[in-house]
């Protein structure tokens, strides 16, 4: 597949339950890419034996890469793993989630284009991950459309390839905490026109663990949203000076 540099990153919370099976799914996808890519996973601080099976999967998956970080949510975590990709010299990074939703078979056709675009995006279609997180993608669209002016087809998906200094230079927009940060890379991406092409993906319910989302959370990450882009706003207007 070449010689391009692949680091596939996932954070990990709680996905004891699942933790073996991604990566026994996901691992072949980086091993066919090159010797010299990598699955890192970043557990978020679990409370349970994410981390501890984790670093027994490292001995069975030469090419896995298992690191252990103090909770700091989804989306922190993921601009973490973002950045140590980056630090390790990747030339692309693709990103998707521990709780096995996604599927390993799909992401060929990412890979294949990745020379004609810059972000390839999963646009989740008969998604099967319960009513709620639907509520938080529609909302989300609507805020982005609001304060942004863009409307981002499916600004959140777990399931994105991007070009590695392509995904640098809007990090440096980004907050290193930023609680939505693939939406906001995303919308980010749009609104400098960067080249995107969003791709429909299967959408799995969780194969283990819990749902998180509840109307009660749904209402707080939509009124969290409105201050975390209003500080993007900010940023960019001071990088475009």
């Amino acid at each position: 597949m070449g010689n391009d540099l692949l680091y596939i990153v996932m954070p990990a919370y709680n996905e004891q339950d699942n933790i073996h099976q991604v990566v026994a799914e996901w691992h072949p996808v980086v091993v066919s890419t090159g010797e010299n890519a990598r699955l890192l996973i970043v557990n978020d601080g679990s409370k349970d034996n994410t981390y501890k099976e984790l670093v027994k999967l490292q001995e069975q998956y030469p090419q896995l890469i298992a690191i252990d970080k103090p909770n700091s949510g989804h989306g922190a975590t993921v601009l973490f793993a973002y950045r140590k990709a980056l630090a390790a010299g990747a030339d692309y990074i693709f990103q998707t989630d521990s709780d096995g939703q996604t599927l390993p078979s799909e992401f060929e056709r990412f890979w294949e284009n990745r020379y004609k675009y810059d972000f390839i995006i999963g646009k989740r279609n008969n998604r099967q991950d319960g009513f709620g997180r639907i509520v938080v993608t529609r909302v989300l669209r609507l805020l982005v459309w609001i304060m942004f002016g863009e409307w981002v087809n499916d600004a959140n998906t777990p399931f994105r390839l991007m070009k590695a200094d392509r995904l640098a230079k809007i990090l440096t927009v980004v907050p290193e905490d930023f609680f939505l940060s693939n939406v906001a890379i995303s919308t980010i991406a749009v609104k400098w026109k960067e080249s995107c092409r969003w791709i429909p993906i299967t959408f799995r319910p969780r194969q283990g663990g819990v749902n998180s989302i509840n109307f009660k959370r749904i209402f707080k990450i939509g009124w969290k949203a409105i201050g975390d882009f209003g500080e993007i706003k900010r940023r960019l207007k001071a990088a475009q000076k």
